[in-house]
């Protein structure tokens, strides 16, 4: 299993941690306050699989950018 935590940067007014929920590989989100506005925690089978959630999280209306921090413990 690989873990991460990905930080998302969304368009103002704009909250995507429900949606973001309903992608596979998607543990938990937030939203935040602070440089980012949502806190998503991966975990996925394979390093491969974080892109495809990553170019799911992108495919949400109102995401800017992303930031994906994989664990390596």
């Amino acid at each position: 299993m690989v873990k991460a935590v990905m930080l998302v940067r969304v368009k103002p007014q704009v909250r995507i941690a429900e949606k973001a929920k309903a992608i596979e590989g998607v543990k938990d989100a937030f939203d935040v306050t602070g440089r980012f506005d949502a806190v998503l925690v991966i975990d996925v089978k394979e390093l491969s699989d974080i892109k495809k959630v990553a170019l799911k999280v992108h495919g949400i209306e109102g995401v800017r950018r992303t930031e994906t921090l994989i664990h390596v413990g």
